[in-house]
């Protein structure tokens, strides 16, 4: 590994990124290099070779119509930014890295040797693209020119100064990379969230209690219309009892029954969270299996109202080995639920009043009652608030 390469991994290491890969037809070296110096853990969150047809089409849900493309490259970064928001530790910057190429092989190809890569991050899609002179070099030579442009494109997606001669990178004048970048504001990454393109968009307003092992978070979902004292007291209560998790509210842009939230009303609701100092998540999910698919092995904070939904078998069209199957695989995800109280129809009920059936009780914990038992709702205050209007 030369010495740039070297310092340039080191400095990706040190950065405050993590990130997901997707490596198909080449760049292998790069991953060799990220994985050889000492901080990779903090780096790397997953590393997938989808080299064959059906792990291709299993990742991107599809058949791309041609492998070595600037768009396959993108949809591939897409997916892996997508899961590297799910497995990212709170607090950190995500990355999803696409590279898709045809290089040498033991058969002579018709076509250039090419490859693409592209970066994704909360706010930018950089793709490069690499035409090699043919017969110059062999599938090692090809793989190692591959990676080291990988490298300075991670590099460079991670906002490292770390400064790199082009003549370092082997390449011809002629091979140098195109380079084409996609960049997003704020409303068109709601607008993708919405669109089912991206997964979440994580707001983080306090980073009062994001320590250096925590590696959980514990999430109180709902819509807040409005953000009152008692959500903030129910999220630190119950943090209180989930150690080393750091404090999120949830908001699903996507309701079950509801058309999708706008940009501007999305925006509205997140400026609650920017006042009040407070870490926010905007998702696409507004079923619990399916949150906690987004957050694993996260804690969320529940109603006593919404435990007793949770496992009633009439939310599974009926079937209660259906909801017990579901919850199963939440458990399995390391999910927990925190149970605070809420009036039910004109009674205060807890946890304790919910039947959960014995094999899901473990994962659901109750908050007492002298801890926290607020009576307000988003709903009353926004008829307090008609009735003064």
């Amino acid at each position: 590994m030369e010495s740039w390469i070297r310092a340039v991994v080191e400095a990706i290491h040190l950065s405050p990124t993590q990130a997901v890969l997707l490596l198909s037809g080449g760049a292998s070296q790069a991953l060799g290099w990220l994985m050889s110096v000492p901080g990779a853990s903090s780096t790397v969150l997953e590393a997938v070779v989808p080299y064959s047809r059906n792990s291709m089409a299993n990742l991107l849900r599809k058949i791309p119509s041609q492998f070595t493309s600037q768009k396959t490259a993108e949809e591939m970064a897409l997916v892996a930014y997508n899961r590297a928001l799910k497995f990212s530790t709170p607090g950190k910057k995500v990355l999803g890295v696409g590279f898709t190429g045809s290089l040498a092989s033991s058969q002579p190809k018709r076509g250039d040797h090419r490859f693409f890569l592209s970066t994704r991050t909360h706010n930018c899609l950089r793709t490069s693209h690499v035409t090699l002179l043919k017969g110059l070099r062999d599938r090692e030579e090809e793989d190692r020119v591959s990676s080291q442009v990988l490298v300075k494109a991670i590099a460079d997606a991670c906002n490292i100064s770390v400064t790199v001669n082009e003549s370092e990178l082997i390449l011809n004048e002629s091979e140098l990379p195109k380079i084409s970048e996609k960049c997003y504001n704020e409303d068109e990454e709601l607008q993708q969230l919405i669109d089912g393109q991206i997964c979440m968009k994580i707001y983080e307003f306090s980073y009062d209690n994001l320590e250096e092992n925590a590696e959980r978070r514990i999430i109180l979902p709902g819509s807040f219309n409005p953000l009152h004292e008692g959500h903030i007291k129910l999220l630190e209560i119950a943090s209180r009892m989930c150690e080393n998790a750091v404090q999120y509210f949830e908001i699903s842009a996507i309701n079950a029954d509801k058309p999708p939230l706008s940009t501007e009303e999305i925006k509205m609701r997140v400026d609650q969270f920017r006042k009040a100092g407070k870490n926010v998540i905007i998702s696409n999910q507004p079923y619990f299996y399916k949150k906690a698919e987004l957050f694993p092995g996260s804690a969320f904070v529940i109603g006593a109202d919404t435990a007793i939904r949770l496992v009633n078998p009439k939310y599974y069209g009926g079937d209660y080995n259906k909801m017990i199957e579901i919850l199963l695989e939440c458990k399995n995800n390391g999910t927990e639920f925190l149970v605070g109280g809420r009036t039910v129809n004109g009674v205060f009920k807890v946890l304790e009043d919910c039947e959960i059936p014995s094999e899901l009780k473990e994962m659901f914990i109750s908050i007492p009652e002298e801890k926290f038992r607020v009576d307000i709702s988003s709903t009353e205050l926004r008829k307090t608030q008609r009735n003064v209007m």
